[in-house]
């Protein structure tokens, strides 16, 4: 498959910044698969243009928030950033509470958000983790402002913090139950009521952002698959691409 774009990707608890150049290749601007992922997305413009395109085919062309678990497109050329954060985390919750009013929500001006961007637009994208690590949770601190947002319930938070740590074995809710101290029914109500996921999605979810940080810290798929609880790198490959619309083989991975 050709390469559609270089990717530098740093991640961080409850989020993530991905910085993109996908350049024009035989005239074509790269376009990805309509595809949905358990995560706020932030797109946002550094000297590139991009358009995302939705399920009921709005669209916009303009630095805009998409909501988790949105059915969206997205074509893009030249230079640009996402922002992806957990919509359970404090800041997450805060970022929808005051920007998204549908599946894609355009971001108002700002002199504070446009002053963080013409610095990175400038800044060089090889620059250690910890640098691009903290202007990503920057400028979702510039996102979210003053308001104030409750995180889930604590039981659900600690069945995922459980989770997490144990991504390279077989898990199910009925292993969660007594980490929740929950009934079997009333956990799996309270775990969609409070992520907007079934526990088997939502561990999906966590399984795939576990196997993209060890990609993008350098190591090949098949040892991501095996380490974050895949069968096997093709199951990897399938999951990615219909969480993020392209291959995991698609994105230069900039280390």
């Amino acid at each position: 498959m050709d390469v559609l774009a270089q990717t530098r990707v740093v991640l961080w608890e409850g989020g993530s910044l991905w910085l993109v150049d996908a350049a024009r290749f035989e005239g074509e601007t790269r376009t990805t698969d309509f595809h949905a992922h358990h995560a706020i997305q932030v797109t946002l413009s550094l000297g590139g243009c991009f358009r995302l395109v939705a399920e009921d085919d709005t669209s916009s062309t303009s630095d805009t928030v998409v909501a988790a678990d949105a059915l969206h497109r997205f074509e893009a050329e030249g230079r640009f950033a996402l922002v992806f954060v957990e919509p359970e985390s404090r800041l997450g919750r805060a970022v929808a509470a005051r920007h998204i009013a549908g599946t894609l929500t355009e971001l108002a001006p700002s002199p504070v958000l446009s002053a963080e961007l013409d610095a990175f637009r400038t800044s060089d994208w090889r620059a250690p983790d910890s640098e691009l690590l903290a202007w990503g949770r920057r400028l979702l601190g510039v996102l979210a402002a003053d308001e104030r947002a409750e995180i889930p319930d604590y039981r659900i938070r600690k069945v995922i913090g459980w989770a997490s740590e144990r991504l390279d074995g077989t898990l199910s809710l009925a292993d969660a139950v007594p980490v929740a101290g929950l009934s079997s029914s009333r956990l799996r109500h309270l775990f969609v009521e409070q992520t907007g996921l079934p526990f088997k999605t939502y561990l999906l979810w966590l399984r795939l952002s576990r196997a993209l940080a060890i990609v993008a810290a350098g190591s090949p798929l098949t040892a991501a698959a095996h380490e974050a609880g895949f069968s096997d790198s093709a199951h990897l490959s399938r999951t990615f691409r219909r969480m993020f619309g392209v291959a995991p083989t698609a994105l230069q991975m900039l280390t």
